[in-house]
């Protein structure tokens, strides 16, 4: 399990943030984020959000340091990449037909 995470950055709501991804699956990725107590509310279309403060904790936990043009690289190499305005979906589901 090889999971992805950019430096925090981002910022947002008073804080810096980081992406927290996966190369291989939505499922690796929620695995990786539950064992850090990571709530899901912070799953947003693609990657995890986590603040600064929990960066230490991912990296400690396997997540490899990346940039955060490697994580938009990686999302979409894996077929993972999930633009704002895409159809909202949940992870893994399959879009309804009318």
């Amino acid at each position: 399990m090889t999971l992805y995470i950019d430096p925090p950055t981002w910022p947002g709501h008073g804080r810096l943030w980081s992406h927290l991804v996966s190369d291989v699956s939505y499922a690796e990725l929620h695995a990786f984020a539950d064992a850090l107590g990571v709530p899901r509310r912070a799953f947003e279309r693609d990657h995890y959000d986590l603040p600064a403060h929990r960066y230490a904790d991912a990296v400690s936990a396997g997540a490899l340091e990346v940039s955060s043009r490697e994580v938009v690289r990686l999302l979409h190499g894996a077929g993972l990449r999930r633009r704002k305005g895409a159809a909202r979906t949940a992870p893994g589901a399959q879009p309804r037909s009318s």
